[in-house]
């Protein structure tokens, strides 16, 4: 487990989020995510497990260090996540956005962003 501390670190770092946010989003309270970040605490299987599907981190990359940091994920599931989470959460302009991008034809589509009002 050498290391694993700084790689949870280097998640919640590049997660952009606090260390509050980011316990909250893995069911942990802050002083435990800044335990296992210090090296004084070791996240359980469970913990590993959520960092890894919350934040699409690769688990032998937390684990060991070895590999890519993030799964790689084809453009079909990145997609699907962005607009999972756009309808789910709260996005400024979010409507604004889809409709933006309904009412492009394949040309704009090929040329830029120009959407139509």
């Amino acid at each position: 487990m050498d290391n694993l501390h700084k790689r949870i670190a280097q998640v919640v770092e590049t997660s952009g989020l606090t260390n509050t946010a980011f316990s909250e989003k893995i069911n942990l309270t802050q002083p435990s995510v800044s335990k296992m970040m210090s090296g004084k605490q070791n996240p359980s299987d469970r913990t590993i497990i959520d960092i890894c599907d919350k934040f699409g981190v690769n688990e032998t990359w937390l684990r060991t260090g070895e590999g890519p940091m993030y799964k790689e994920v084809s453009e079909e599931e990145a997609l699907s996540e962005f607009f999972g989470r756009m309808l789910k959460e709260d996005v400024p302009y979010r409507n604004e956005i889809i409709l933006c991008l309904s009412r492009m034809s394949p040309e704009g589509w090929k040329g830029g962003f120009a959407c139509a009002s």
